[in-house]
């Protein structure tokens, strides 16, 4: 494996992992991870496509986040909404930091739900633009760490990708969940 690919080759090989990255929810990690593996994309380049990966859904949902803030100032109901997904957020933050939503806290998020509640949540905090994207993208370039390793140490053991993909999609979902059960006061979810 070469730390870069061919130039004739790279686009070809670079272009279907950074489609399964942008793929909001589900596969597009460990598929990316394995098809990039398979290709033979050194693991710099690969963790280099996922951060353009997570550019791309800043540029993409930075102006949904501020047309819906400047909308909830203006419609009631949004208004309503965004108080209520504000209390949500403030449950989540305490899970992470007590009371506070600092830099760590922020990136935690992030990496426990999903960069664009770790976005809105630094917007919430006053975070502009480049620090509240950083906080969400470092969040989950932690979480894609996390995937990516352990999908690639799976594959070693199942050496079937198609395995080794539902295997760790049924860890995403069901960790989560399970910890959620074990963490709440006498196993009832909250």
């Amino acid at each position: 494996m070469t730390f870069f690919p061919q130039s004739s080759q790279s686009t070809s090989i670079m272009l279907p992992v950074l489609k399964l990255f942008l793929i909001p929810v589900g596969g597009g990690i460990p598929a990316g991870v394995l098809l990039a593996s398979t290709k033979g994309l050194a693991w710099p380049i690969t963790t280099g496509l996922y951060l353009v990966s997570d550019m791309v859904l800043a540029l993409a949902f930075e102006p949904i986040l501020r047309l819906l803030t400047a909308l909830g100032r203006r419609v009631p109901f949004l208004g309503r909404f965004s108080a209520k997904l504000k209390a949500a957020t403030a449950r989540s933050v305490a899970h992470y930091s007590g009371t506070g939503a600092g830099p760590l806290s922020l990136v935690m998020i992030a990496f426990g739900v999903d960069p664009m509640t770790g976005r809105a949540t630094a917007l919430a905090a006053g975070h502009g633009f480049l620090t509240g994207w950083a906080f969400a993208i470092a969040g989950d370039m932690l979480y894609f760490a996390v995937i990516a390793l352990t999908t690639l140490h799976l594959n070693s053991y199942f050496q079937d990708p198609n395995t080794t993909m539902l295997v760790v999609l049924g860890a995403m979902f069901g960790v989560p969940i399970l910890v959620r059960h074990f963490r709440s006061p006498q196993g009832v979810t909250s």
